[in-house]
């Protein structure tokens, strides 16, 4: 009986085929598939691409929580009362004084002007400049009133600026753009942010002196965040 089984042992095998044994490396207990200067870069691929993922978070919450709106601005009043341009010498004079109102809609931001300059334009050419302006401090859900004053004579060089004048005078209304840059420091919390040159751009129709035209409130471009 042992024969048997011995000669069974002995005899060919017809079985499926045994696949030959592998020697793993391990680390650890783990098997390692990454060696050398491409697993430190991976390695720090994924580091970085992690770094940005949690930025990209705290962004979003913290735009969520706060939701910044951007400022509302409106020329409630304008007065031109002088607007007298030479064709001889190419020089206008001018008397302009605005009443613009810039609020802060925002629930939890409050912003500090630090500077500010106002700058009055007409067929693109500056006539008149004043930095002769409050800074202040503007709190939350806070409507501040800015009254600007242009007044004096200026060369303007642009060779439409004749013809852009005798076409508006016979409209009734001068067509003058107002420029307001800025200093701001945006405060959250403790933080403050510094804005060097926001701007507010408001672009006025003007009645013509002496006529019976009025002026309409304008609503103005903010640029600040």
């Amino acid at each position: 009986m042992a024969d048997s089984k011995q000669a069974h042992l002995n005899g060919a095998y017809y079985g499926p085929p045994i696949p030959p044994q592998q020697n793993y490396r391990s680390i650890g207990g783990r098997s390692s598939c990454c060696c050398g200067p491409f697993c430190l870069l991976c390695s720090l691929f994924k580091f970085l691409v992690s770094i940005v993922i949690i930025l990209g978070i705290i962004v979003l919450v913290l735009w969520l929580v706060f939701r910044p709106n951007e400022l509302n601005a409106h020329v409630d009043s304008a007065s031109l009362t002088q607007f007298n341009f030479s064709t001889a010498n190419n020089n206008l004079e001018y008397d302009l004084s605005l009443d613009l109102s810039i609020r802060n809609p925002n629930k939890r931001i409050s912003i500090y002007y630090d500077y500010l300059e106002a700058q009055p334009f007409y067929n693109g050419d500056r006539f008149g400049f004043t930095n002769d302006l409050p800074t202040f401090y503007q709190g939350h859900k806070n409507t501040t009133v800015l009254r600007p004053v242009f007044r004096g004579s200026q060369i303007l060089f642009g060779d439409s600026v004749a013809t852009t004048y005798a076409r508006e005078k016979g409209e009734g209304y001068y067509y003058v753009d107002v420029k307001l840059y800025a200093k701001l420091r945006v405060k959250v919390w403790i933080f403050k942010i510094h804005y060097k040159r926001p701007h507010i751009d408001c672009t006025l129709k003007l009645p013509v002196p002496g006529t019976n035209g009025s002026f309409e409130r304008t609503k103005c471009d903010v640029h600040v965040f």
